[in-house]
């Protein structure tokens, strides 16, 4: 009797849907699913990121222009707030925030939910700007009852530090800042396609940040950095490279080691199967430092423009170009080291005439100036030279070939250098124009920026300043943009590891705007923390 009710419960189990347990599965279908399910997961991340054709150049410009707007908004605030209050904001928590707000978050804003409207926020943080240094100049403390026209002639005497040029750090720092938002925000649905690194040809921001990366650092490097006067052996510059690069060879094996094991999602077009950007831009250091023993340094434009010219007449007259696009079966086959990364391989060159024309930058910039009529001469002269490279850009792109990161060809280059020129030229500008603010409003300190070293209106040089006022400028040095310089190598690492673990946590395809933008906030403000901390505590994290 109780064997039929058995059989009648599960007849009426079937009959409302109701079926006996599952069998658990084993060990070994769990993993296999799991691991199903994280190879899907890859795949579509990779199809997130590839086939992409970029954006305008106009486009890539106008996003630049925000960086300068908020170095003067920022510098500004700081000279308004010591125009109220009769002294500088001196609590670092506030300057962090303040930083932080107004250096950092627009440009996380900027890719993500305003990106529809990016050509609006230049406008507005202008107009802003423009705003308090209308109110500053109403309001200044100096130069009362002094007409305009004197006002600008003792701004174009005023004598500057000649040995600090802030245009050099901050393009350095934001380069990196922007790189870290990049690569982070490229993996969420709100970051627009057309920013991210183009597939073959085209303009991408992304495809901005890899040369500007290869421009900042030869702008200091051991060659451009060398004091005139002082006799120093070019072998001493390549002794120093050589000690400086290895780092980047055990951060790109690192990364190599860390990507295969955790099968995290890869690019192959990007560079190829085991190359990485620390194997660039260690290859392309030590090439360069070789080619300047070899080479006056102050010729290294003509190495640059012989350099890219050479590879695109290989490119064009030979197979290299198609064998870089699709191997050497023409099947986009990955065997053979040679197969396997001729991206990075090849792009080399590119990136190698970057750097060259870079340290041509370097070494006109370093040139000992000292007053600001100087630097407008330099400024224009910088004007001419982006507008000329921007027409050989043109006839590049419309009798060449177009812009391609993936070959590093001739029209990457001329773009590179003209885009950083330009980016260049805008933290040049701001600085003068916080130079000029600063002269209104007597004792005025923005971290960052050029200092007077003698007054136009007196004698008195900033070494005889009273204590007080060098304990204030040492508090005010306590800022995101020095402490991200104090460590930059650091700061790029750290930003490559928390993308990967984001990445590893959170299926970040398929986030909302909400937790999208908490994410990415969230992820800036740790890595430059981080960074404030030890700038606070004078810890720099350098091992050669």
């Amino acid at each position: 009797m109780f064997g039929g009710n058995r059989v009648l419960i599960y007849l009426l189990d079937l009959n409302f849907g109701r079926l006996p347990p599952e069998v658990k599965p084993s060990r070994s279908e769990r993993e296999s699913e799991t691991n199903g399910r994280r190879m899907s997961q890859k795949l579509l991340k990779e199809a997130f990121i590839s086939n992409l054709n970029g954006t305008s150049l106009l486009e890539i410009s106008i996003g630049l222009t925000l960086a300068p707007l908020c170095i003067a908004c920022r510098g500004l605030l700081l000279i308004l707030y010591k125009l109220h209050n009769g002294r500088s904001l001196r609590s670092r928590k506030y300057h962090l925030l303040l930083d932080f707000t107004v250096l950092v978050a627009p440009f996380v804003l900027g890719c993500t939910i305003l990106s529809p409207i990016l050509h609006l926020l230049p406008i507005t943080i202008g107009a802003f700007c423009a705003g308090l240094f209308y109110k500053i100049y109403n309001r200044r403390n100096h130069y009362i009852r002094t007409p305009p026209k004197q006002i600008i002639h003792d701004f174009l005497k005023t004598s500057l530090e000649p040995d600090y040029i802030p245009s050099i750090t901050v393009f350095r720092v934001y380069v990196n800042v922007l790189t870290a938002i990049n690569i982070l925000a490229v993996d969420f649905p709100q970051y627009p396609r057309r920013y991210a690194k183009t597939e073959t040809y085209g303009t991408g921001a992304m495809d901005f940040g890899v040369g500007a990366f290869i421009f900042g650092n030869a702008l200091v490097c051991p060659e451009v950095r060398q004091k005139t006067g002082v006799v120093q052996s070019k072998f001493s510059c390549l002794a120093r490279q050589l000690l400086s690069v290895w780092p980047l060879v055990f951060l790109g094996l690192g990364r190599l080691i860390s990507v295969k094991a955790v099968e995290y999602h890869e690019h192959f077009s990007e560079y190829g199967v085991h190359w990485n950007f620390f194997f660039t831009l260690a290859i392309v250091r030590m090439t360069a430092s070789l080619l300047l023993t070899l080479f006056p340094t102050n010729k290294s434009w003509i190495v640059a423009v012989i350099l890219a010219v050479f590879y695109q007449l290989i490119l064009d007259t030979t197979h290299l170009k198609m064998f870089v696009l699709y191997g050497s079966d023409g099947k986009d086959t990955r065997l053979g080291f040679l197969n396997a990364n001729r991206e990075g391989v090849f792009s080399l060159y590119g990136y190698l005439a970057i750097y060259m024309a870079s340290v041509q930058v370097g070494l006109y910039v370093l040139k000992k100036r000292t007053l600001v009529k100087d630097w407008i001469e330099v400024i224009c002269f910088f004007l001419l030279t982006v507008f000329i490279l921007f027409i050989f850009l043109h006839m590049s792109q419309v009798y060449v070939e177009p812009v391609s990161r993936r070959m590093a060809n001739l029209s990457f280059c001329i773009w590179i250098v003209a885009q950083c020129l330009t980016f260049f030229i805008c933290f040049l500008v701001t600085d003068l124009i916080l130079v000029f603010t600063k002269l209104l409003v007597n004792g005025s300190r923005v971290p960052c920026c050029w200092n007077f070293t003698q007054p136009p209106t007196t004698n008195t040089k900033h070494d005889s300043e009273p204590a007080s006022i060098k304990r204030e400028r040492k508090w005010l040095s306590i800022c995101i943009i020095n402490a991200i310089d104090k460590n930059q190598l650091v700061f790029f690492l750290l930003a490559n590891v928390m993308t990967g673990i984001v990445n590893m946590m959170i299926d970040t395809i398929h986030s909302n705007t909400s937790f999208t933008l908490f994410v990415l906030h969230l992820y800036m403000f740790t890595n430059c923390l981080i960074m404030y901390i030890l700038h606070a505590k004078n810890i720099l994290l350098k091992c050669w």
